[in-house]
């Protein structure tokens, strides 16, 4: 049999995609080769279906090669990968992130590695150690500071996925910017499952506002540090004192909202009400006035009645949401809401599709309010790169790439910016 590199697929978030770059290097140490492995996502009942719609694939454009399953989906529900005829091992999400398991993948080893390795994460207490400097552009890099979830929100199955919050200290969050810093990225961006839990089971129980502030006093060389999908109930005096004093915190953050009607919300337990989502968005505009947002919201949860949906679809304006994320709600087996009643599928559908064009009527807005403004442009390739806010910006001239350039908006095309 030839010797070939692994194939790598990955499904869902930004934390798995980070996850499986950290993978690769694992595979890579052990002498990994031969090998399939799908990343999967289990916040849906269709993002499974995918991820076993790949799998079938990958299986029939690789009949030699051994496929592991790993991932949330393999965590909830090991048996579905397991008894599928295409799949060789499957792998919980703590054993995907631990040497031991890939030395036991090297070709010596075949045949002698256990099908299914999917221990109860819920017993993990630390977040995985395996740290990786660099993972995204050149120019950007992501480090994840948190993992797993405390909270119980009625639609999702993650949790059970990625198990209780857990958090890595600050002294090592540090240390790895540092050396990102070092090689030459110019921006971080911190990840988490849950980000804004961070530190609730460190010593003295610091908040991610601590984090940030540390970060920024301790790496003065970093230019920008942005923080990922947050949840706004849970910010922090001190996150709300850098937003308001530290221009290296970039303006742009995106929102764990959901939905903006209160019985919802209530439904979905979520910890917020609508006016709470509308008072810290006007709140942190006030103290950074160039702020932007982006926001998850789901459409169509169950039992959301017409005027339910249009408490949600009034929020985007409300809160001045820029980058919507918007979900079709569809059932998760194992979750309380998908005991509910449900909503008329092609209602759902409708509604999704109403919510993004209120997205879209609102990227425009912004864009337009871009034209003539002078911007800090991190280039991610020589003709493209991305704005304080994360706005995307496209020149006409070759830019030095990994670099921040200082360029005026010129005019707009589609979702993107020119300069």
């Amino acid at each position: 049999m030839d010797r070939k590199a692994p194939i790598f697929s990955n499904h869902g978030c930004r934390l798995n995609a980070y996850e499986t770059e950290a993978m690769k290097e694992l595979a890579h140490a052990h002498g990994v080769d031969n090998a399939v492995i799908v990343n999967t996502c289990a916040v849906t009942a269709e993002a499974v279906r995918k991820a076993r719609q790949d799998i079938r694939k990958l299986r029939r454009d690789n009949p030699n090669a051994r496929l592991i399953v790993t991932g949330c989906a393999a965590q909830t529900e090991p048996d579905t990968f397991a008894n599928m005829p295409e799949v060789d091992v499957v792998l919980g999400n703590t054993e995907k992130m631990n040497p031991a398991t890939w030395a036991g993948m090297t070709p010596d080893l075949i045949g002698q590695t256990e099908p299914v390795q999917v221990d109860d994460i819920m017993s993990v207490t630390e977040t995985a150690g395996h740290l990786i400097d660099g993972f995204g552009t050149r120019s950007r890099a992501y480090v994840q500071v948190q993992n797993g979830c405390d909270h119980r929100c009625t639609f999702c199955i993650i949790p059970f996925g990625r198990g209780n919050s857990r958090s890595v200290p600050a002294g090592v969050v540090v240390d790895q910017i540092k050396r990102l810093v070092d090689t030459g990225y110019n921006e971080v961006v911190l990840t988490g499952v849950d980000l804004t839990s961070w530190g609730a089971d460190l010593p003295s129980a610091p908040k991610l506002g601590d984090l940030v502030m540390r970060i920024l006093r301790l790496v003065p060389d970093l230019p920008r540090l942005r923080i990922s999908s947050i949840d706004s109930i849970e910010v922090d005096d001190n996150l709300m004192a850098a937003i308001a004093t530290e221009p290296r915190l970039m303006p742009h953050l995106h929102l764990s909202l959901q939905h903006g009607d209160d019985m919802i919300l209530k439904r979905m337990k979520r910890r917020h009400l609508r006016d709470d989502a509308i008072q810290f968005t006007e709140t942190a505009s006030k103290l950074r006035p160039d702020m932007t947002y982006g926001a998850d919201i789901i459409a169509g949860f169950p039992t959301e009645t017409d005027a339910m949906f249009e408490n949600a679809l009034a929020l985007v304006a409300d809160c001045n949401l820029t980058w919507l994320h918007v979900f079709p709600y569809s059932p998760r087996p194992g979750t309380p809401a998908a005991r509910m009643p449900q909503v008329n599928g092609k209602l759902i559908k409708s509604r999704a599709a109403k919510l993004r064009a209120a997205g879209d009527t609102q990227v425009a807005r912004h864009l337009s309010a871009q034209l003539g403004k002078i911007h800090n442009i991190l280039m991610e390739s020589p003709r493209m790169g991305r704005t304080e806010q994360f706005t995307e910006v496209t020149f006409t001239s070759d830019q030095p790439e990994s670099r921040i350039v200082r360029a005026r908006i010129t005019g707009q095309s589609g979702q993107t910016l020119t300069a």
